[in-house]
Formats: C-alpha cells, sequence, structure tokens
C-alpha cells in the first residue's frame, strides 16, 4: 500500500472571496489527492472552531495562515510515512494532536483539509472511486441522494429580503437523481420568468437561489408555487416545497421576530405557523425552524409537523454526537443535517452519520454557503447512502460541480449494477 510522503497546504478563496485551506497530500506511488475547506455564513454555536488569523491587515482577519502552519508543522510530520489507506488511525491522530472538544487548537479547516485529501489520495491509489472507497467505512447501502435545490435565497444569504434562510424545492423520490435535478432547473427557469415578468429582481444570493424583494416568506412560497404549476408539475405529487428558517437569527428576548405577523411569535405559536404553510404549500422538509437552543419548541414542532414534514436539526446539532444524542433524548428532530467541517473529520463525520441511523434520523449531507468547487460532498452523500443532499440552487460554479460529480455517480452506479 502506498505511504504519505508529503503533505502541504495553501490558502484559497472560497466563493464569497474568504479564504480557506486548501491541502495536497502526496504519496510515494506518485498518487496525489487535493481537498479544500469549506466556510459557513450562517454557523451554528456548537460547530468545531474555524481558525483564522484574526490580523485586520490581512482579509479583514479571516486569513488561515495559522491553519496552514498547524498542517506543516504539527500534523504533517505526524502523518507522513503513514500507510495513507489508514484513515481511522490518521483521523485519531489529528484529534489527538488538537486535544480539544470544539478543535480550537489546530482548527477544524485544518483538520478536515487533510483529512479529505487523504481519502482522495487513497481512493486515487487503489483505483477506486471516491464514494466507493468512503463506502466501505460505513453500514451502509450506496445510494443516489435526492437533491433539495434552494431556489430562493433570504436571511444571511441575502440581506434585507425574507427572514427565513432557504426556500427549497423537494423533489419526488420516484425520480432518480438526473430527472429530479432536470426539473429544479425547470423550475428555477420557470421562476427567473415570473420574476421578470413581475418586475422583481433576479440577481442571486449566496448559494444561488434568487433573492427578489418581496413582504413576506408567505409571498417567497407563493412564488415558488406558481413556478412548479407553470411547469406542469403537480405541487403535492411532483414536487413539494421546503424550508431553512435559520431561525436563530431572529430570535429575541424569547420571541420570534418574522415580516409576517405583526408581533413577535412564541415557539408554539411559530410551529402553528409552520403547520398552516405546510398544509398550504406541501412543505415536506422543515430545517432550523426553532432557535438552536429551543428544546421546548423543538419537541413541540416535531409533535405537530413530523406526520407531514421532516423536521430537521442544523444549527440544533451541528454535526455533534453529544448535541444528537440530546436531540434524540428530546425527541426535538426526525433529521439531521451533515456537514464534515462542522465537527473536523471524515471519520468523526461519518460516525455521527451512524449515530443518528441507528435512532431513525434521515440523513441530509449538505455543502457550505462559502464553497469551492471540491465535490467531495457529493461522492459522500452516496457513500453514507444519504436520503437527501443540500447543494445550494443549480447554477454557480461551486454549486453545480456537486451536481454534475452526482450525475457521473448515478452513471457509475448504472455500471457496477451490470
Amino acid at each position: 500500500m502506498a505511504k504519505i510522503k508529503q503533505i502541504t497546504s495553501r490558502q484559497i478563496l472560497n466563493t464569497k472571496a474568504t479564504p480557506t485551506v486548501e491541502t495536497t497530500v502526496i504519496l510515494n506511488d506518485g498518487t496525489v489527492g487535493v481537498s479544500s475547506c469549506p466556510t459557513g455564513t450562517s454557523t451554528g454555536s456548537y460547530e468545531a472552531v474555524e481558525l483564522r488569523d484574526k490580523d485586520a491587515l490581512h482579509y479583514r482577519g479571516m486569513g488561515v495562515l495559522k491553519a496552514i502552519q498547524n498542517i506543516e508543522t504539527i500534523i504533517s510530520p505526524k502523518l507522513v510515512g503513514m500507510e495513507v489507506t489508514h484513515q481511522r488511525e490518521i483521523d485519531k491522530i489529528m484529534i489527538e494532536l488538537d486535544g480539544t472538544q470544539n478543535k480550537s487548537h489546530l482548527g477544524a479547516n485544518a483538520m478536515l483539509s487533510v483529512s479529505m485529501a487523504v481519502s482522495r489520495a487513497a481512493a486515487f491509489s487503489t483505483k477506486t472511486p471516491l464514494f466507493l472507497y468512503l463506502h466501505q467505512f460505513t453500514n451502509d447501502s450506496l445510494r443516489m441522494p435526492i437533491p433539495l435545490m434552494n431556489i430562493i435565497n433570504g436571511g444571511k444569504h441575502a440581506p434585507d429580503t425574507f427572514d427565513f434562510q432557504e426556500f427549497l424545492l423537494v423533489p419526488a423520490s420516484s425520480q432518480s437523481f438526473s430527472q429530479a435535478l432536470e426539473s429544479g432547473v425547470n423550475i428555477l427557469n420557470a421562476l427567473r420568468d415570473l420574476l421578470h415578468t413581475n418586475g422583481l429582481s433576479t440577481l442571486v444570493g449566496d448559494e444561488g437561489g434568487f433573492a427578489p424583494h418581496v413582504s413576506t416568506n408567505f409571498d417567497a412560497f407563493s412564488l415558488l408555487a406558481q413556478s412548479i404549476e407553470s411547469t406542469n408539475q403537480r405541487l403535492g405529487f411532483d414536487m413539494f416545497l421546503g424550508v431553512d428558517a435559520a431561525a436563530t437569527n431572529f430570535y429575541s428576548n424569547g420571541q420570534y421576530h418574522i415580516k409576517d405577523k405583526s408581533q413577535g411569535l412564541s415557539a408554539k405559536s411559530l410551529n402553528d405557523y409552520y403547520v398552516e404553510l405546510t398544509k398550504q404549500f406541501h412543505l415536506l422538509y422543515l430545517e432550523d425552524i426553532l432557535s438552536e437552543d429551543d428544546w421546548d419548541g423543538w419537541t413541540d414542532a416535531v409533535g405537530k409537523l413530523s406526520k407531514d414534514a421532516l423536521v430537521v436539526g442544523d444549527d440544533l446539532i451541528c454535526t455533534n454526537p453529544y448535541r444528537l444524542q440530546m436531540a434524540i433524548d428530546k425527541k426535538s428532530a426526525t433529521g439531521i443535517i451533515i456537514k464534515p467541517n462542522q465537527i473536523g473529520t471524515v471519520l468523526e463525520t461519518l460516525a455521527v452519520v451512524e449515530m443518528a441511523r441507528a435512532a431513525g434520523f434521515k440523513i441530509i449531507v449538505s455543502h457550505r454557503s462559502g464553497e469551492t468547487n471540491d465535490d467531495f460532498v457529493a461522492d459522500f452523500s452516496v457513500a453514507v447512502g444519504a436520503d437527501y443532499c443540500k447543494f445550494g440552487a443549480p447554477v454557480r460554479g461551486e454549486r453545480v460541480a456537486k451536481y454534475n460529480r452526482l450525475l457521473q455517480i448515478q452513471d457509475e452506479l448504472s455500471l457496477l449494477k451490470q
């Protein structure tokens, strides 16, 4: 088996012109694996720490030169010479070198870029597609995920628009991945035409979705419903809707403040509004619909909504096993967002997936708003048999890279079955 010969890292820019870490792993058989770490905008308080330089003269303090230094002076000397396929041992060494619960010493951005680059180098060296290489570390079946497409952006992804952060298309599970993607693209184009006809902006937010200035969140759902109907698809049959509310961002002083309501709402009142939206617009997916520490509100939401829709935790859980156990114990969610950079290594991410699956949670593998062209999460989503993937709108290069990789994997899986 090939051994790690050299590890180097450099600072690159993500889609938001924010620095991030790209790591290259070179093996003694000449194989090269490269991966880069994404960055979140709307981040949960319980995420692993992304190490930043905090030098105001360098990228406004957002540089990652310290993280790169940690890779080259602390991580690399311990990993050079190791068998590249020993992923568990490699990730364990980095976790021990860091020595903190939240990766604040070495930085999750440093550790994850190395962990992913090692996986990719191992896959290349063994002449195995990345999704198949990662699959050996799981107990799940290979499966193409259903794409959740964020075609209207709000919240922190498109300031001064909606309270809710993402308005999502959720294709029916009866469609293949390629069919679902085509349906989403057709609706995206129909939405563009509808916005243009109504004199609304067709500029896009951080994740590629449109960011029109309309009055309420309800209006955004109405635009999506009209766009679906114009493509001769049936809302509630061929296509459903979803939302990532990122509710922590509009929660203050014990109440939720949204443009749809003239007064602040309690968690129970907000959940009642979600029930109304679910019935009217066939919402099948509801993510971060309450603040990240409003456990009682989340439990109420599961009681009211879980018969008709997935109640999904992102900021609530942060791909963190301790937060996941709390959500399981309190019956506060039925689905989990999986983001590798929230936990810091590939094997830790896989462990959280297995824990969530054992509890009966649906698995949603997600990108971040500050992405690169690295398509690692596409392979990862198939490797763990994710129920859904969430990679933004099917526009912008850093989003399309993931969708195109999934199209390629769909073909590769077809060949494997022959």
